[in-house]
């Protein structure tokens, strides 16, 4: 399906921008599309002892930005995020955070630090 294969191209162009956009605030990238049996998290983000599990959204304009924290699926995430740590003792005595980076043409990158929490329920 050309639509579906470019809305994936289109995904991973916005994940890498939002990657660097990260790197540009101090952050080393440590897990991109992270994916488990819980679902999927987009970026892994490292700075000192912070740990930021991020979704990034894309959408054609900011007037969708509310849309696009909506659709985000925290549950998907959290459960994502918990089997990551899970797997990854090393961060297990970090502290942790769920960020979403929206992204819309001709617009810096808007993040939203601490946009949930571990409750799934923001």
């Amino acid at each position: 399906m050309p639509d579906r294969a470019g809305a994936e191209r289109s995904g991973r162009r916005a994940e890498r921008l939002a990657a660097w956009f990260l790197r540009l605030q101090g952050y080393r990238i440590i897990a991109a599309r992270f994916r488990s049996s819980f679902g999927e998290i987009d970026l892994v983000a490292q700075r000192r002892d912070l740990i930021l599990f991020v979704e990034v959204k894309q959408r054609r304009g900011v007037d969708r930005m509310a849309d696009a924290l909506a659709a985000v699926n925290r549950r998907r995430i959290v459960g994502a995020a918990r089997h990551f740590m899970a797997t990854h003792p090393e961060i297990a005595n970090k502290n942790f955070r769920f960020d979403v980076i929206f992204l819309a043409p001709f617009r810096f990158p808007a993040h939203f630090k601490g946009a949930f929490d571990a409750s799934g329920q923001g």
